[in-house]
């Protein structure tokens, strides 16, 4: 159950009981002392709505309102005390001051920064505490003690098991609070230099907590035994009790970035800001338009770690793809702090340490949302990769083409001419010539065709997929709806969609030996789809190597598509391709 609604009307209640108490119990004009030991408490409440709110992951905000929540009560029911009502109202209320006192001594130093033990061998601690707290509360119950009333001692059973259960329950909340502060010292002797100052503060702020409480122990005891209590005295351990520890986490925030909140400047006007972190839809939504703006996939990469660095305050972050490439934003000066995969054993996300504190649940858990698009960021990058190599081969294949095949011809071509001028060719010569030269140019259009085929840019996909296969050794249907075969579609679709079908029709001839080839275009949904099925050989898509279709299912993927084949030794092979299309 989430207690960030609850968060606003509990620090509310918690200041309005408490100036309502002072008030109550000074009269007014209030003197200036309430006033100011009302000041001391509103921090609590305020950080603890801050924290329950804007952290909510974290159980130090709740934890810091239930303090205020219980100091608010009390200072009412003594107030209301001082009015006269009556004690089944006041005593109650009152006796929550035990339990302001166990928290502040006990829990909030334990529980720095993030609401959380600082290792599984202070649970012991943990639970003797909020036993011996519960008893000193429910001592002080059952002693019935009025706060405006001299105490003479209890009487009746009730009131001496009462006694003994709140003086049991005091003394081991003071000794596990004595024992919590020098855990506090050791904690902040070990941190790391990021995590010094924060621990610094709490010790400060503890350290005054405690030395104000025991003076408040002995004004109290004092007050018991007869003696009048020192006013000054009193309002200055009251202001160390109500003051030390909000101040300490204020100069934490402030200082030392504690919990990733901090305040500073924003243009050139003076504003309080708590930037704190992003929520994970900041992150993806600043994310995209970071990868949108290039499609350099080595910058998508670098774009993608500076964003996460930023977005989680980091010393530095790197992604690394499966095949070991890395991109590192920031200066990489350790190991990292945490480490997510990506989905699809594509690589992983690795994050650096904070300036700001350890890294929590919260972030694995941011990290893992960006694992998402740190994935299709890695997919882009191997896939622009996968095309580039492939443009190259094809590059390099009709160079060796044009220089093994056209080159040569034209150079014997060339040779022939300058023979027949010299000699005085005749008839027979120039017709071996001209044959020549005639099937260089055949050869130089079917190169030509490789490229690009002049009738695709003329008469669309199906024409040129139909003039395509009627040149096949094997008996190849052709089929396409009628209003298909004067659609025109983007050059890029044409051409991938072409040459999918291309080399699907050449494997089948290569390596299937089919008797029949079945070819289907069609458009559906606003998606235009080649289907090529043969009845040859077929194969096992796990083991066999299908390079040149990877290459065209890359093309169709940056187009939006995707390709499949389906085959089975002996039952034929089935390829599906497909690209969306405007409607």
């Amino acid at each position: 159950m989430s207690v960030r609604p609850l968060a606003g009307p509990v620090a509310l209640i918690a200041a309005a009981s408490a100036t309502a108490g002072a008030l109550l119990e000074s009269g007014l004009p209030a003197p200036a002392t309430q006033w100011a030991l009302v000041v001391l408490f509103l921090p609590t409440p305020a950080l603890g709505w801050l924290l329950t709110v804007r952290r909510p992951e974290l159980r130090y905000g709740p934890l810091l309102l239930a303090a205020a929540l219980t100091f608010g009560l009390g200072a009412l029911g003594v107030g209301l005390s001082a009015r006269g009502v009556p004690d089944p109202i006041v005593i109650p209320l009152s006796v929550l001051f035990a339990l302001f006192y166990g928290l502040t001594w006990v829990f909030v130093p334990l529980l720095f920064p993030d609401g959380r033990l600082p290792s599984p061998r202070w649970r012991p601690v943990a639970w003797i505490a909020a036993v011996a707290l519960a008893l000193h509360t429910a001592g002080s119950l059952l002693m019935w003690v009025h706060p405006f009333r001299p105490f003479t001692g209890p009487t009746g059973m009730r009131g001496l098991a009462g006694a003994l259960a709140s003086g049991i329950g005091q003394l081991v909340v003071v000794i596990t609070a004595v024992v919590v502060f020098c855990g506090l010292v050791v904690r902040w002797r070990r941190s790391g230099r990021d995590e010094r100052g924060q621990y610094a503060c709490m010790v400060a702020g503890t350290a005054a907590t405690l030395i104000g409480a025991a003076v408040m122990l002995v004004i109290l005891g004092g007050s018991y035994a007869g003696r009048e209590p020192d006013g000054g005295i009193l309002a200055f351990a009251m202001t160390l009790v109500l003051g030390a520890l909000p101040a300490a986490i204020i100069v934490s925030i402030v200082r030392h970035r504690l919990l990733d909140v901090r305040i500073g400047i924003r243009g050139s006007r003076l504003h309080l800001v708590f930037d704190l972190r992003p929520t994970v839809d900041e992150m993806l939504s600043d994310l995209g338009t970071a990868l949108a703006a290039t499609s350099e996939p080595a910058e998508q990469l670098d774009r993608l770690a500076a964003a996460i660095r930023a977005g989680l305050d980091l010393r530095w972050a790197a992604v690394t793809r499966a095949d070991g490439t890395r991109v590192v934003a920031g200066d990489e000066d350790g190991p990292p702090a945490l480490e997510v995969p990506v989905p699809g054993g594509l690589g992983r996300i690795s994050a650096g340490p904070r300036d700001g504190g350890p890294l929590t649940r919260t972030d694995r858990r941011l990290l893992e949302a960006l694992a998402v698009p740190a994935g299709l960021a890695i997919q882009n990058a191997g896939l622009v990769t996968r095309l580039v190599n492939a443009q190259e081969a094809e590059r390099r294949r009709i160079e060796r083409n044009i220089h093994d095949g056209v080159q040569q011809q034209l150079v014997a071509l060339i040779a022939g001419l300058e023979l027949a001028r010299a000699t005085g060719a005749g008839p027979d010569m120039l017709a071996h010539l001209r044959e020549q030269a005639r099937q260089t140019l055949d050869d130089l259009r079917e190169l030509a065709a490789g490229i690009h085929p002049s009738t695709l840019s003329q008469g669309g996909l199906v024409e040129a997929v139909e003039e395509r296969c009627s040149r096949l050794p094997v008996k190849t249907t052709v089929t396409a709806p009628a209003p298909l075969r004067t659609r025109r579609f983007p050059d890029e679709i044409e051409s991938a969609m072409y040459f999918t079908v291309s080399e699907a029709v050449t494997n089948a001839l290569k390596h299937a030996r089919p008797g029949h080839i079945d070819v289907r275009l069609s458009l559906d949904s606003c998606r235009l789809r080649a289907t090529v099925a043969d009845d040859g050989t077929g194969f096992d898509p796990r083991t066999a190597a299908r390079r040149g279709l990877v290459t065209l299912a890359d093309r169709l993927g940056a187009l939006g598509g995707g390709l499949t084949v389906d085959s089975e030794p002996g039952k034929g092979t089935r390829m599906d391709a497909w690209v969306p299309v405007d409607g």
